[in-house]
């Protein structure tokens, strides 16, 4: 009778869910800015409650948040330093001399967390295989060091050159910094992200030392406050990855966690698809502050092992910070119940990225908004009822958002709030209908024969009509969907990723070197993972990323999880020439091929999901009460049934359009769609033909 508890802090709000043999109890919080901790405590005070539970019921506690990204975002991060070779301090700043756009006179380009004043040299450097051209000069680490403490440094980077390949010379100025000033925040771009690509790795390691003071604090106090309230269970946190990591793992390495709120919906997804055996889906998690789409395939996200934060251009490669980290690959925008309306100087309505956030929220919170949000505008449409916004625990107020929207947007264009509120959900869903469409379009994948799985406490009231803009006839939302994050990370193994570089070709391929590399790879990743896999059985994945001499990005192999022999070499090189073809139609015949990183994977077995057979044709219960619903699409005012979700029995089906209630969200039922309650009490939406 043992429960796990799981927590995500968004933007707006914080979800919180309790899994004990199948039954479930969420819950829905604001978020406290100042003090996020405060939020997560009050949270699992009422879910706690709901649930009748004391904490000596809780085995385990995960936890997922974006404040490291927000502090990257907002440069609300720890004053950093950059400790480096001699002669590389603007690595930073030049990155790698690409324009994201090219026809751009005026280019914005992202500016280093680190300024140019705080991003010092020393004389040292190794050469490519790790060997010593010039030893550390330890005096000059020392002067730097005196030079940091008037400068008020927080946190310190250091990032010397090759260092991926002998970390020597940062672990011996790390110990001189520790031994000058033992209480100083480092990260060695060796732990942080030692893979080849000196740009990518130092922006790496400068992110993680600028968030990781602010993420142990908070991590630390977050921790005080759980054991203070009577759980001693383990903390577990959400890796952007999508595995569950220890406390002290997340503190040392918080940039793993910049992800980690939307990972957790991207695994909810994953298993919500395994459920009902549909292998092409499309995840849409639209929260308080940003929307998030993930396309997955056979019941697994995209991966990627590179992630870009704080981007000035939108949708725009290369116009943000690069992260070498594992991620789950998706796009994000800002574009969520709080994401702030208002029109250009063109007399066009643009949405976000800025949010009203949880304080002051939306005009329509009462707490001091002054600016339409997207709230606001379905409000102004009839989608909310007021008293029962977020099961009651929020009263929304209809004249504030009027009013913010005929200020802000309708007075500019000449019309009423209700058609201005009209004009902003339009648009928003018209953002992340585009989002969707470069998403596929950069994954080579289209929507054909796909699903649309919505969640978070907007996905499942925009998702039908985002259906429609990007051609999807059918629209899962399962139950839970408010707190879709927070249920994905229930459903995530604990694992951990080790990404080494060490350079090989095939023609002289050193099987000796790549077997001691990946089998102390394969022993890292278990020490981290056997912290908290209380003795479940473990998976390992290797993978190598290679390319053809010469070429300038490479694509991953799948490696045996064993010792490699010479037999497996031309093994691997033809599962290379295919995985070529299959991005590029065909092999480059005669040409040598490089690897130049390895990654391994450990992680806990996932229980088996098996998918969950059809039930009966049940009858639909009666109607709560109707709501003058605005069409989107026509711009109608027309009365619309509204259900109560929990006394809907599985295999009813209701016609469109009408709306179906519960806690955390509400799902919109649009015209010429109809809705279905499966085995399982999901609710799957179908439109034409699919219904």
């Amino acid at each position: 009778m043992s429960a796990r508890l799981a927590v995500d802090i968004g933007g707006t709000f914080t979800d919180v869910a309790i899994e004990r043999d199948g039954e479930r109890w969420t819950g829905k919080v604001l978020t406290t800015p100042h003090a996020p901790e405060l939020g997560v405590l009050e949270g699992v005070r009422v879910v706690m409650a709901r649930a009748a539970m004391t904490p000596a019921d809780i085995v385990l506690v995960i936890h997922g948040t974006t404040l490291a990204t927000n502090a990257i975002i907002e440069r609300k991060g720890a004053k950093t330093a950059l400790l480096t070779t001699e002669g590389f301090r603007d690595v930073l700043a030049l990155g790698n001399e690409s324009r994201y756009d090219q026809y751009d006179l005026n280019i914005d380009l992202p500016q280093p967390l680190v300024p140019r004043r705080w991003r010092l040299t020393v004389p040292e450097r190794l050469d490519n295989e790790g060997k010593v051209l010039l030893p550390l000069d330890e005096k000059a680490v020392a002067d730097q060091v005196a030079f940091m403490k008037a400068e008020g440094i927080e946190s310190l980077a250091i990032g010397f050159l090759h260092a991926f390949v002998n970390p020597a010379h940062e672990q011996r100025a790390a110990a001189i910094v520790r031994g000058l000033w033992p209480e100083l925040n480092i990260s060695l771009s060796s732990e942080v992200s030692p893979e080849m690509r000196e740009w990518e790795r130092f922006s790496t390691t400068a992110a993680n030392a600028y968030v990781q003071p602010l993420m142990a604090s908070y991590l630390k106090r977050l921790e005080t406050g759980l054991r203070g309230g009577g759980f001693t269970c383990p903390l577990f946190l959400m890796l952007s990855g999508g595995g569950l990591t220890t406390l002290d793992t997340a503190a040392r390495f918080p940039i793993r966690l910049v992800e980690s709120g939307p990972a957790g919906g991207a695994i909810f997804s994953a298993h919500v698809a395994k459920q009902r055996g549909w292998g092409k889906v499309l995840s849409f998690d639209m929260g308080g502050t940003t929307a998030k789409v993930c396309l997955i395939d056979d019941y697994a996200p995209q991966a990627s092992r590179s992630f870009e934060v704080a981007r000035v251009g939108r949708f725009k490669k290369g116009s943000g910070l690069p992260l070498r980290i594992p991620v789950i690959e998706m796009v994000e925008i800002g574009a969520g119940g709080g994401s702030i309306a208002h029109c250009d100087a063109l007399g066009r309505i643009q949405v976000g990225p800025e949010s009203a956030g949880a304080d002051p929220g939306p005009a329509c919170y009462g707490r001091g908004g002054r600016h339409p949000a997207v709230t606001d505008a379905n409000l102004s449409l009839g989608r909310y009822e007021p008293d029962l916004f977020a099961g009651g625990a929020l009263k929304l107020h209809v004249q504030p958002a009027l009013d913010a929207l005929g200020r802000d947007v309708g007075k500019r264009l000449g019309l009423p709030p209700e058609m201005a509120g009209l004009g902003v959900v339009e648009m928003v869903d018209e953002n992340m209908a585009n989002a969707a469409r470069v998403h596929a379009i950069e994954s080579g994948k289209s929507y054909g024969g796909r699903a649309i799985i919505a969640f978070g406490g907007g996905g499942p009231v925009h998702g039908y009509r985002v259906a429609e803009k990007i051609g999807v006839n059918r629209m899962l939302v399962p139950s839970g969907a408010g707190v879709g994050s927070a249920i994905g990370f229930l459903r995530a193994p604990v694992g951990y990723e080790v990404v080494k570089s060490l350079y090989q070709r095939f023609r002289s391929f050193d099987v000796g070197a790549v077997n001691a590399l990946l089998g102390a790879m394969s022993d890292e990743a278990r020490r981290v993972v056997a912290e908290g896999a209380f003795g479940a059985p473990m998976a390992e994945h290797r993978l190598a990323f290679m390319r053809y001499v010469g070429q300038g990005h490479e694509i991953s192999v799948v490696l045996p999880s064993r010792a490699l022999t010479a037999e497996d070499i031309p093994v691997i090189r033809a599962a290379y020439d295919a995985e070529y073809t299959r991005f590029y139609d065909r092999p480059v015949p005669g040409s040598d091929v490089e690897i130049l990183a390895f990654a391994v994977t450990v992680a806990t077995v996932p229980e088996e999901v098996l998918p969950v057979a059809d039930v009966a044709d049940a009858p639909a219960p009666a109607a709560l009460r109707v709501q003058q619903v605005r069409d989107t699409a026509t711009g109608e005012v027309a009365t619309w049934q509204v259900y109560d979700r929990p006394a809907m029995p599985p295999g009813c089906t209701v016609p469109g359009p009408c709306i179906v209630a519960e806690a955390e969200t509400s799902t919109l039922v649009g015209p010429g769609w109809r809705c279905r309650v499966d085995g399982l009490g999901y609710l799957e939406l179908t439109r034409g033909e699919a219904a």
